[in-house]
């Protein structure tokens, strides 16, 4: 086990997508996390590049905080995926027991352009391998998500969809998600970050820090975990919230100084700052708003729903005993990563 590691002063995540790979990575080894140490941090110490944070955070959600650390806690700091091709799907057929609906533009997550078709759609294709009931199935892309939960799958065009967030329905149960769907355990976790201008001091350790801000959100983007149990930051005025046609839309007026930060899912974020050109302008804070699960859905008047979720989450389960769930992740970030370098 390697302790004492001294963390190296804190910079943007944005800008060490730059910075080339480590040639010779400390990984696979046990890590005893050391007061003032980040994700970032520790994964500039072992991999020379923090943009693989995420290789580290998504091997320990078991003992993490979100993307937190906790000194003492010990970390499993892992080796990165090679880029090898997906596994072979003899299950998924055109004409099947079983018809999944996805759609693209969703990376690293799902995309027909993306290595495995992306994340998610690797996941499942692995996880209906793995279940106690193995049934065939097939999966249809509808570019258009508008259509996905209404009218396709609520009228049971198709058995199930993904990936899809879940809202807080213990506090909402009105939502028409929460009336209308059921939800697989989370395939995975997205950290929800806070993206500030470079040259802002503005900084995100505590709650507190973000009342009086302004946050941008594109429009029809969830803001349950803005409002909870715990942080009543729209309802009880403390934090507003502007909205702006697309993600790029909200960069723009974070550099406009119309508002103080934008907050988006990591992958979604960096992804928009290249796009944009703004990697060097606009970097992410440490502490994430918030993590949110993307998820399989079924609706709630699908007379098998409750089998086929079982499916979905037996061989999730399966799946991550083996450990093949978190070669199948970290393969796709480091292609996500590499694409953005």
């Amino acid at each position: 086990m390697l302790k004492h590691l001294q963390p190296l002063a804190l910079w943007g995540l944005l800008a060490a997508v730059l910075a080339p790979g480590a040639a010779h990575a400390i990984c696979d080894v046990d890590y005893r996390v050391q007061p003032g140490d980040t994700l970032f941090s520790i994964a500039e110490t072992h991999y020379n590049d923090r943009s693989r944070w995420t290789l580290i955070y998504y091997s320990n959600q078991h003992v993490l905080a979100g993307p937190s650390v906790i000194p003492g806690k010990t970390l499993h700091i892992p080796c990165a995926g090679q880029a090898s091709a997906p596994d072979p799907t003899p299950l998924r057929k055109d004409d099947a027991e079983m018809k999944l609906l996805t759609g693209g533009g969703f990376a690293p997550f799902t995309d027909q352009a993306l290595p495995g078709q992306g994340m998610i759609t690797e996941l499942v294709n692995a996880a209906m391998e793995l279940t106690p009931s193995p049934v065939s199935y097939s999966i249809t892309w509808e570019e258009d998500w508008s259509r996905h939960l209404f009218p396709m799958l609520d009228e049971k065009q198709f058995d199930m969809g993904f990936p899809w967030l879940k809202p807080d329905c213990a506090a909402t149960p009105d939502n028409e998600r929460c009336v209308n769907f059921h939800f697989s355990e989370p395939l995975i976790t997205i950290p929800i970050m806070v993206f500030v201008r470079a040259d802002d001091p503005f900084r995100f350790d505590s709650d507190a820090d973000m009342i009086g801000k302004t946050l941008c959100r594109p429009d029809g983007y969830y803001s349950h975990d803005l409002d909870r149990s715990d942080r009543r930051w729209l309802s009880e005025g403390q934090v507003t919230l502007a909205r702006a046609k697309t993600p790029a839309a909200c960069f723009q007026r974070l550099m406009a100084g119309e508002v103080d930060a934008v907050s988006l899912n990591l992958f979604l974020g960096a992804d928009t700052l290249i796009a944009e050109g703004l990697r060097d302008k606009v970097i992410p804070l440490e502490r994430a708003i918030s993590e949110e699960g993307l998820h399989v859905v079924i609706s709630k008047r699908h007379w098998r729903g409750t089998a086929h979720l079982y499916r979905i989450n037996a061989g999730l389960k399966a799946l991550k005993a083996e450990g093949r769930f978190q070669d199948i992740v970290s393969r796709h970030l480091e292609l996500f990563w590499a694409q953005l370098q």
